[in-house]
């Protein structure tokens, strides 16, 4: 990874993390590379033509950047399990006007092949997958088209199998990371295991570069996982109340709203374990939500974007790691550049 960084003249080893849904921006992945480093789009929830738009705005700017995707790994969910947890989060959706009583199950691959065919026609520099590690044709053609290609993991077994797959990196994500959790097998919730001990344990099964994600908002947390065996680090949280993040309202002042009690894993919103500020929907609904991604997340998205409208922080998916406390208003370059600075 150090020669990869160098060659892409990336010397910042404090990256920024892809965050599906908003926060991520073509402004934030320019600013990474402003603070010599490198950003990911966050291709999850696009259509192909609106992620090659934003493609196209990075590399106006003649920049190394990475694109992500949300490789297919579907949870589907039991259609009568369904249907009593949508008329249990019925009322919430109602405040709204939105009947998800009258939802149907949707089960898609959020675009899966024509993003693909856009990161095979057009090459980036980097694609990172998360949720499912594709297969080793799909990873040979991108390696073959000049991409470097990496790949989440959350435990040795799945660091194994994204070896065996030609992943030229790992992203090593541990269970403080905000947003979902990359487990291979999201109908269980991933233990928690310290980021420093995951990269132990991955770094003695493969001899692959490791890349550290979860929970890091601090120079020492940065220092202490770049000593701990990963070659560079990934940062989410830290960069949600930047200038250049698309962070809704609401999910800016909750991040420094002082009566937030800290985080929880929940699949509430999506049916795919994924950690968060606890707010008012976690608190009533965790309990009762079973496996069953996207179509949880198409179940509640409607109600999710009126909420975040109308600035209300209790009906939203509050995405945060276990850091969110250090995160800091101001220019992401700064704030990067801050937390490289022990290292």
């Amino acid at each position: 990874m150090g020669s990869l960084l160098s060659a892409l003249a990336v010397d910042n080893p404090v990256l920024a993390a892809p965050m599906a849904g908003g926060p991520t921006t073509p402004a934030l992945v320019v600013a990474a590379a402003r603070a010599s480093g490198l950003g990911f789009l966050a291709g999850g929830y696009k259509t192909a033509e609106a992620l090659a738009e934003q493609i196209a705005e990075v590399r106006r700017h003649g920049i190394a950047f990475g694109v992500n995707l949300f490789a297919p790994n579907p949870l589907p969910v039991d259609p009568e399990v369904f249907r009593r947890y949508a008329a249990a989060i019925a009322p919430e959706a109602r405040a709204y006007g939105l009947d998800c009583r009258a939802a149907g199950i949707v089960e898609d691959d959020d675009h899966w092949s024509d993003k693909i065919d856009l990161l095979l026609s057009e090459p980036v520099p980097v694609v990172s997958f998360t949720f499912a590690v594709p297969d080793k044709a799909l990873i040979a053609s991108l390696r073959a088209a000049g991409t470097l290609v990496v790949q989440t993991v959350t435990s040795v077994a799945e660091a194994r199998l994204a070896a065996d797959a030609g992943a030229n990196a790992l992203a090593v994500q541990a269970s403080a990371a905000g947003g979902h959790s990359g487990t291979l097998t999201p109908e269980r919730i991933p233990a928690s295991v310290p980021l420093t001990e995951l990269l132990g344990r991955i770094r003695e099964a493969v001899s692959l570069p490791l890349v550290a994600a979860g929970g890091l908002a601090t120079p020492a947390g940065v220092a202490e996982a770049l000593q701990a065996g990963a070659e560079a680090v990934m940062v989410g949280t830290a960069l949600l109340r930047t200038d250049e993040a698309g962070t809704s309202l609401p999910h800016r002042a909750a991040l420094t709203d002082p009566t937030r009690l800290g985080t929880v894993v929940t699949r509430a919103f999506t049916g795919r374990p994924a950690r968060a500020l606890a707010n008012r929907f976690t608190d009533r609904y965790s309990h009762l939500a079973p496996s069953g991604y996207p179509a949880l997340h198409h179940l509640t998205r409607p109600m999710r974007q009126a909420a975040a409208a109308a600035g209300d922080p209790e009906r939203i998916s509050l995405w945060a790691g276990t850091g969110y406390r250090q995160a800091t208003a101001g220019p992401a370059a700064e704030i990067l550049r801050r937390l490289a600075s022990h290292t």
